[in-house]
């Protein structure tokens, strides 16, 4: 760590200390997103279990679309953190 820190110096890059504020916000931020996910993996164990019945494809097709709904809700999620890192507002 101690090495990178002097990387970072000579390379003239600044480290800048977070807020007790952005700090509460991206907690909040990630609590949110964070639930959602979870919101979305039981409704997609909810959806699995009803699709039992169904072929392969079916259940190929539930399982990719809850995967991109949880990378669009990861993404967003990341994209929100490091705006407030940078300090903008939301």
């Amino acid at each position: 760590m101690e090495r990178l820190r002097k990387q970072d110096a000579e390379e003239g890059v600044t480290p800048r200390q977070m807020t007790d504020e952005q700090k509460s916000a991206i907690a909040e931020v990630r609590s949110l997103y964070d639930s959602r996910i979870a919101e979305q993996d039981v409704l997609q164990q909810s959806a699995m279990k009803s699709a039992a019945g169904a072929d392969s494809a079916a259940l190929d097709e539930v399982g990719r679309q809850f995967r991109r709904e949880r990378e669009r809700l990861a993404s967003e999620r990341d994209a929100k953190v490091e705006k407030i890192r940078r300090g903008e507002p939301q």
